[in-house]
């Protein structure tokens, strides 16, 4: 296919999102700001016990709150803008805005299923060198993969992006959509994306999400095989701790799969997937990691009475 009308490029997108009745968007509104505000009250539990706690200094804790953060970063990315939709009339959203989001969003996501994937293997020494874990998962190496798997989600997403810009935008610009994300904006490009498409979708479902997630499947099945037959001391436990990783990085990939690793075609169910992929997962997370983790429940409930403890001593000056 040529380019078509090139001397007019698109310098803003619309943004279809919910085109419902306005009591039903307003419901919606409700429900998804409920969500946006357990989703930060959640990770910001998580960050400040972790931080505040000493018992939770350890490697796996420090991994589960750079998760958190990234939980944090991409739900304040993606909810705000799905919550302004459902309220105003205009949807509209600038070419380079929309860009920007299209950077953003995979490089958080990138880093956060890096993370994952680091979380993983860090289960994987705890369980396989449990008396060499704190001298192998030293702090030095414990940053150097949370650095990696930063570097690793800019490099995805700079990729994505290097691939975006140079196509013509000339019209139409109405994204099915609430928000920027690449399949919407590489199928209203005026000119053929097939091999495009084909690299996105290489790029982002096969090697970062599909393979991934099937390795981590392996590795967690290679876990909990290992835990039930050497393991004796503290069994339950690990146990608890791989089936909550293998629930956060199932609800995390499952949708990211129906989205990214397949040809960027229209489905029914692109929106409601996007939306669990986008503001759903990130409040999940924190609910898997503290309702089947005995250790974190017990160390948010110290930090609950340490700040009690401190607001009666504030009371009584």
């Amino acid at each position: 296919m040529e380019p078509q009308n090139v001397t007019n490029p698109v310098t803003e997108f619309v943004l279809l999102g919910f085109n419902h009745s306005l009591k039903i968007q307003q419901f919606l509104f409700m429900i998804f700001f409920i969500v946006y505000l357990m989703t930060c009250l959640g990770n910001i539990t998580i960050l400040i016990t972790i931080m505040t706690d000493y018992h939770l200094h350890t490697p796996m804790y420090f991994f589960l709150a750079k998760l958190a953060l990234t939980d944090i970063t991409e739900s304040s990315l993606n909810t705000p803008i799905l919550l302004l939709g459902l309220l105003s009339q205009n949807k509209t959203v600038p070419f380079k805005e929309c860009i920007l989001h299209m950077f953003f969003f995979p490089f958080i996501g990138g880093a956060h299923i890096f993370l994952l994937a680091v979380m993983a293997g860090d289960r994987y020494v705890a369980i396989h060198k449990p008396l060499q874990y704190l001298t192998i998962m030293n702090r030095k190496v414990c940053v150097g993969l949370v650095a990696g798997s930063w570097a690793g989600g800019f490099i995805h997403s700079a990729t994505q992006i290097a691939l975006l810009l140079p196509l013509p935008y000339c019209g139409p610009n109405t994204l099915d959509n609430f928000h920027c994300d690449v399949p919407q904006v590489l199928k209203v490009a005026c000119i053929d994306t097939y091999l495009t498409e084909l690299l996105m979708v290489s790029n982002g479902g096969l090697l970062l999400i599909i393979i991934i997630f099937v390795l981590l499947l392996i590795s967690y099945t290679v876990i909990l095989v290992k835990i039930r037959r050497q393991v004796t001391k503290g069994k339950h436990k690990a146990l608890s701790t791989c089936i909550a990783q293998i629930m956060a990085i199932s609800i995390t990939f499952i949708p990211g799969i129906f989205i990214y690793a397949r040809p960027f075609k229209t489905f029914e169910l692109d929106k409601v997937a996007s939306i669990f992929f986008t503001v759903l997962v990130p409040v999940l997370n924190p609910m898997v990691y503290t309702l089947r983790n005995t250790k974190m429940k017990k160390a948010i409930r110290r930090v609950k009475k340490k700040i009690s403890d401190f607001l009666k001593q504030m009371s009584m000056l």
